[in-house]
């Protein structure tokens, strides 16, 4: 579950990417040349040989978040990754990592911004076949010129958090896939770096492996927090992990947003073609369908002046807060009007106190059984604050809607591609 604007806990990125550009080839600055002048993907491969890979993308990550970067085979996800730590040189633009320009320091400082700062987790998971498990978690710790005994106890300390302590001193050929990629995971997250590359790093497992090894990720990110870039071609898993998705083609970014953004505002056909087969139900909050209501705040409104507001918006039920805007009961019309008939006026006395009740990250399809004939849901945020009602009708209406039209402009930005 995410809901990324609540959950981002710094304005400040932690990573920040300004007008990227990479080409292959021997001769890159004539494509680049050309690019520039507004020249086509395909153009500058026809008149030049060159492939441009990334096509001028900017962006932020912050800190804590997952970001993932999306697309087909040849779209460019790839490339970008790598050049964040460098694996590949930019052709131009800029990487910040911490407000240092990672695209323009020297091979050393790189290397010690590899040691310290990011790791990475491949897809083939990398690991040396030579070596146990324990000293394949323990290699960027050797490497960075951390004490045998130290590095030991450090990589132990990593395979107890994804859950191989027994397998420390076997071979990772006695491993499953999973397991594997588990001690690829461990060996990633042994430098304590606060950033975590990751690419495409469950595409070679087995679905149901796939999906415990996703769970694990979210699990393990709710635990250290760290800074996460994850490649993947999956729209489910992209849309299950991620926090934001920036959805590329040809080198270029058509759209970043949320997985709700993705599939409730597509920037184009090519995006509504991703979306079209996503169980809306799975991606979409309970806190983006929730609807404002008037409610009755305890110790400041009178049963008269509540029953008058319910009358008038035609309510059959209104929820009550307490000063803090927390729910606290559910007030029901014919029993507010038999109370205050019998000249009982004390809502603490009136109001039903057993009510359904959800968070607003929660995603649709969880608040199913929740639901109740007759009875709206109350939202609330993080901190247990009333943000609104959902009824079994709006859920259905969520659901069941088409996508909006890509000429409506979504959230957060969108780079179209040429």
């Amino acid at each position: 579950m995410h809901l990324y604007s609540k959950k981002m806990k710094s304005d400040t990125p932690k990573i920040r990417i300004e007008h990227l550009i990479k080409v292959y080839g021997a001769q890159p600055q004539s494509a680049l040349q050309l690019f520039r002048a507004g020249a086509s993907r395909d153009d500058i491969l026809e008149k030049t040989g060159q492939v441009l890979g990334i096509a001028d993308v900017s962006f932020n990550i912050y800190p804590g978040e997952i970001f993932v970067i999306m697309g087909l085979s040849g779209s460019g996800k790839s490339t970008l990754v790598r050049c964040i730590n460098r694996l590949i040189d930019p052709t131009s633009g800029h990487i910040y990592i911490d407000d240092e320009d990672a695209a323009h320091v020297s091979a050393k400082r790189m290397r010690q911004i590899r040691l310290n700062q990011i790791s990475m987790v491949f897809q083939r998971f990398g690991l040396l076949p030579h070596k146990t498990v324990v000293e394949n978690v323990a290699y960027g710790l050797k490497v960075g010129g951390m004490g045998k005994k130290e590095r030991r106890q450090k990589a132990l300390e990593m395979l107890e958090t994804v859950g191989l302590t027994q397998w420390a001193d076997h071979l990772p050929s006695s491993l499953s896939g999973g397991m594997q990629q588990r001690v690829g995971l461990a060996r990633a997250l042994a430098t304590d770096a606060e950033i975590l590359l990751m690419d495409e790093p469950f595409s070679a497992l087995d679905p149901l492996i796939r999906r415990g090894m996703q769970g694990e990720l979210l699990r393990l990110q709710q635990e250290l927090n760290k800074t996460i870039v994850f490649i993947s071609h999956d729209i489910q898993e992209a849309l299950r992990i991620g926090d934001r998705i920036a959805v590329m083609k040809d080198g270029y970014i058509v759209q970043i947003g949320t997985p709700e953004d993705l599939v409730t505002r597509p920037a184009d056909d090519y995006i509504q073609a991703f979306v079209q087969d996503v169980n809306r139900a799975q991606v979409l909050k309970t806190g983006t369908i929730a609807r404002q209501t008037i409610p009755l705040i305890l110790g400041q409104d009178s049963a008269t002046a509540a029953f008058s507001q319910m009358q008038q918006q035609q309510l059959k039920q209104m929820y009550v807060l307490d000063r803090q805007g927390k729910p606290v009961g559910i007030l029901h019309d014919r029993i507010l009007e038999a109370a205050m008939q019998q000249g009982n006026v004390d809502i603490t006395q009136v109001m039903q106190t057993d009510f359904p009740k959800v968070g607003a990250s929660t995603s649709l399809e969880d608040i199913f059984h929740v639901c109740r004939a007759g009875v709206p849901i109350a939202v609330v945020d993080d901190a247990g604050m009333f943000q609104g009602v959902i009824e079994s009708s709006d859920i259905l209406a969520s659901i069941g809607r088409l996508s909006v039209s890509a000429e409506k402009t979504p959230q957060e930005p969108i780079v179209s591609y040429k």
